[in-house]
This record gives structure tokens, sequence and C-alpha cells, in this order.
């Protein structure tokens, strides 16, 4: 079983869009990692400083309260910053265009964004706004 530590796991991706770029060593790691924290969400403590001074932004453009929920509660475990953003309450809704927040939460120097929508088109266009910025 692999033991929590204070460091994080490193793959051969910068940006995880998804799966199909991880090669087989990448997502067997990823996986033998995440038996680790079965016991860490088992024991007392439930919280390591791994992201300890990170800042993580999710933001979710339709509901959804257990992928919300669970990456809330993994940055927090881990010891992130988080914040979590419902796009569908959020300025967009008043014209405010996605590279205005994208502009205003590069701003923020976010280390990690965590993005949940269903049209991809629309994530790829905002990460290649927001990857220049950086």
């Amino acid at each position: 079983m692999a033991t929590i530590t204070n460091k994080a796991i490193k793959i051969s991706q910068k940006h995880l869009l998804g799966i199909q770029d991880l090669s087989v060593s990448d997502i067997n790691y990823i996986l033998n990692e995440s038996e680790a924290f079965i016991k860490l969400n088992q024991s007392k403590n439930k919280k390591i400083d791994v992201l300890r001074g990170k800042t993580q932004i999710n933001l979710f453009f339709e509901p959804s309260t257990r992928t919300q929920s669970s990456f809330e509660l993994a940055g927090k475990r881990l010891g992130a910053d988080v914040m979590s953003m419902n796009m569908g309450n959020s300025a967009i809704k008043k014209c405010e265009t996605l590279i205005d927040t994208a502009m205003t939460l590069n701003a923020m120097h976010p280390d990690i964004i965590v993005i949940s929508i269903k049209t991809l088109v629309l994530v790829i266009y905002y990460l290649k706004k927001l990857i220049v910025l950086y």
C-alpha cells in the first residue's frame, strides 16, 4: 500500500484534462497512490499538508453536488485553500465573458484549477486563454 507523504505525486502531464494522454504507468501510479487515502479517510486526522500554501479554485458550470463536494473536500484534506465557484450563479449570466472570468482568476494566482463542464470546447477555450497568461 502507498504511504501518505507530504510530497505531491508527479505524472508526465502538466495539465490533467483527462486520462487519454496519461501513460499506463501514470494511471497505475495514481491508482496505487490513491490506496493510501482510504486509510487517511478512515483515520481521526483526515488532513495532510501536501498542498499547504496552494490555492485551488473549483469552477462548476452546472449543478454537481457529489463532484463539487468531492473536489472541495479533497483539496481541503490535502491542505489547500479552496474556493468553489458555481458558474451558473456567476457574472457570466450578466454577460461577463469567460475571458473576463479567466483574467480575474489569473489575478488570484491559483495553483490548481478544477473545471467541471459538459462542453469540452469551452474548457479548452478557457484553458488556452488562462494558460497563455501563466
